[in-house]
This record gives structure tokens, C-alpha cells and sequence, in this order.
């Protein structure tokens, strides 16, 4: 697969990461060809477009260029007037400073997330991405064949945001997180329906393993999630304003650090609508609780 895509992606963009992230520079991505940016995010899984100049009309265009986009959230509000871009405002008092992957709680989660980046503090706020499929490799092969045939429950209805100055605040946004209830049995590895490579779904939203208790759970998780947070398996994005960074959400998990005080951060999120992850055997995600959410993505795979 290297050879493929080796030659059109390092015309333009340069790897940042030894096992995920490229980073583009002077270059429109309104402009540059699709195709060159599908086959450099198959192969570094996120990419980061320096001083992209869009705004937010330019930030959906770019994400629509990869197919049809989800809604803001399914159940937070999304910026005035654009129902399609989710504020990432960590001046508000709430950090979300845990590793997850989009809305995995509902059984379609979005298959791409564009973030772009208008207030930055002058020092911390970053965002680490880290490559789950890698971080499958890593496994030792017993650990590897006993994932292959777990499922785990994800849900929104759980401690996901930390409340890191105002407790009335962090209550009322755990609230309005988990004001539809979302539970969705995903496997535990998901095989890339492009690529066909092997990833650990898991992340903040994975809360049990199906056929286990919970205190087996939390440990087996465990286990799995420290092979994703591996320092070789992560690359670390400082943000400039203007910056973009488009990530594959089938293969990654991400986690922006608590470390700026109360400094402003705003980044918009936009992401394209996915699919029903698939596991090893080809049997697809399913609902337990809550609905198909009609109101935030489109169906997709049965």
C-alpha cells in the first residue's frame, strides 16, 4: 500500500509523526486534489493544513468534499445559525481532556472530523492524535486474537467532560451531553472499510465489555488503551489560528490536554457522516439505547 500512495502525497505534504500525522503548507485545500488528500490521510491518519485561510463556509465546503455531513452534535448545540459546526470553547470551564473518538455512542459514528482553530492560548491547549491501528499491531498476539472477538458498549452517559473551574457548570453540560441517552455495541476492533487495516475502537466512550462485568471491563479496557497512548503511536498538534486538521475517525482517537489555564481557546468542529463499524467477522455495530439519531447523521450500512 506504501508504493500507492508514496509518490503523490510527498509532493506536498510532510510527515510530522513516525507513525501518524502530515502536515500540509501553502496549499489551498479548497483546491488541492481530492485524491491526493484521500491517499495522505489513508496513510498518516491525520493532517494538519497550515494557516488554511477558511472560514466557517470554507471549513464546510472542505469537509463536504468527503462526502455528506453530519449535524453539530446529537445532543449539543452547534454554533449559531450553523447547525452543521459543533464550538469547541475550553474557556467555558469544561475540558473534555479524555481520549475518544467522535460520537462513538451512536451506532453511525462520523467517519472524518475537521477541526479548525480561531482563538489559540499562548501556550498549551494542543491536540494529541493518536493511530489505533498501529496501536493494534503493537499487541501482543494472544491480546490481539482476544480483541478480535470483543464487542463494548459506548454511551454519552457518563462523566466526559471534567469540570476544571465551575461545578454548576460541568452538571449542566453532563446534562444537556446525556439529554437523549445513547448505548451502541461496537467491536472492540474495527476492520477500515477503505483499507481493511485493524484498529482499537474503544476510548472514552467505551464504558463495558459485553459478556463481562464491570470491573473486568475497566481492566481489560485498560490494557487495550494504553497500547493506543503509546508516545509512538501519538502526534502532537500546536495550533495556530487558522490552522485545519482533518482526521480519519475510524482509526484514531484524540484528547486535547488540560494545560492552559484559563487562557480562551475556540476551535469548529464539522464532521462527514460514516458508516456501522464492522468487526473481524463482518457482523456490524448495533443499537441498545436511544435511536438511529435521524436528527444528527444519515443512515448508512444496515
Amino acid at each position: 500500500m506504501s508504493q500507492t500512495i508514496s509518490e503523490p502525497v510527498h509532493r506536498t505534504a510532510r510527515q510530522i509523526g513516525g507513525r501518524i500525522g502530515a502536515e500540509f503548507t501553502d496549499v489551498d485545500p479548497l483546491t488541492l486534489p481530492l485524491e491526493e488528500i484521500v491517499l495522505a490521510l489513508r496513510r498518516h491518519k491525520a493532517l494538519v493544513f497550515r494557516d488554511a485561510g477558511l472560514d466557517d463556509d470554507g471549513q464546510l465546503a472542505f469537509a463536504a468534499r468527503f462526502g455528506e455531513l453530519t449535524r453539530a452534535h446529537p445532543t449539543v448545540p452547534s454554533v449559531d445559525g450553523r447547525p452543521d459546526i459543533l464550538p469547541v470553547r475550553g474557556e467555558e470551564g469544561i475540558r473534555s481532556n479524555t481520549w475518544h473518538t467522535d460520537v462513538t455512542f451512536v451506532r453511525t459514528p462520523p467517519k472524518l472530523s475537521t477541526l479548525r482553530a480561531l482563538v489559540v492560548p499562548p501556550y498549551g491547549g494542543e491536540t494529541l492524535i493518536a493511530n489505533t491501528a498501529t496501536a493494534y499491531r503493537d499487541l501482543p498476539r494472544p491480546l490481539r486474537e482476544f480483541a478480535d472477538g470483543l464487542w463494548a458498549v459506548h454511551t454519552n452517559d457518563y462523566d466526559y467532560a471534567v469540570p476544571s473551574t465551575n461545578a454548576e457548570k460541568a452538571a449542566e453540560y453532563r446534562r444537556v451531553f446525556a439529554s437523549r441517552r445513547y448505548r451502541t455495541a461496537h467491536p472492540v476492533v474495527r476492520v477500515h472499510p477503505e483499507t481493511g487495516e485493524r484498529g482499537l475502537f474503544i476510548g472514552g466512550f467505551a464504558q463495558k465489555l459485553i459478556g463481562l462485568s464491570g470491573t473486568e471491563s475497566r481492566d481489560i479496557l485498560r490494557i487495550f488503551q494504553s497500547y493506543v497512548t503509546r508516545p509512538e503511536n501519538i502526534v502532537r498538534v500546536r495550533w495556530r489560528p487558522g490552522d485545519l486538521v482533518l482526521f480519519d475517525n475510524r482509526i484514531t482517537q484524540h484528547y486535547a490536554p488540560d494545560d492552559y489555564g484559563d487562557q480562551p481557546r475556540v476551535l469548529h468542529r464539522v464532521t462527514v457522516a460514516g458508516d456501522a463499524p464492522a468487526g473481524v467477522t463482518g457482523d456490524r455495530s448495533y443499537i441498545l439505547e436511544g435511536d438511529a439519531a435521524p436528527h444528527y447523521t444519515p443512515a448508512r450500512a444496515a
